[in-house]
Order: C-alpha cells, then structure tokens, then sequence
C-alpha cells in the first residue's frame, strides 16, 4: 500500500492530501530515510513524522486497505 494512503487509514495524517504534501516536504522518514507518497509501506517499518516541533514514531504492524476508527489503532504501534 502506498505511504500516504496507510498514514490516512491508519489515520496518523487525517487526509491523504495533507499526507502527500508531508511526504513531499520530506517530513516523512521510513526507516530513517525520506521517503516519497509512492512507497510502499510494508509490516516492520518504522515510520517517523514530523509535526511541526515535535515528531511521532511508529511502526507498521498490519497493512490493510480499509479500517474502521477502532481497527486503525491495531495497525500501528507508537515507539
């Protein structure tokens, strides 16, 4: 699945286009490395976002084309 549609299901990023334009920013790492909307996102990588000041690290338990808001917790886990 790509990078920015697994930020908006796992909804680390609430939109997909706000999720692209960070990625495009090079906000995004994947495994400490930037990484363009296109990757695509596999089980075990380790994702970090940048917000602003502050920046969010987590990894990639499951990936799946949809969740429901409760599901979404379970693909992710914070580090």
């Amino acid at each position: 699945m790509r990078l920015d549609k697994f930020l908006k299901v796992s909804r680390l990023i609430k939109r997909r286009t706000v999720a692209n334009e960070a990625c495009d920013a090079g906000r995004v790492l994947v495994n400490g490395q930037p990484a363009k909307a296109s990757y695509n996102v596999k089980q075990g990588d380790v994702l970090e976002i940048a917000f602003g000041t502050r920046s969010v690290k987590a990894e990639v338990l499951d990936v799946q084309e949809t969740a429901k808001k409760e599901e979404a917790k379970e693909l992710f886990r914070y580090i």
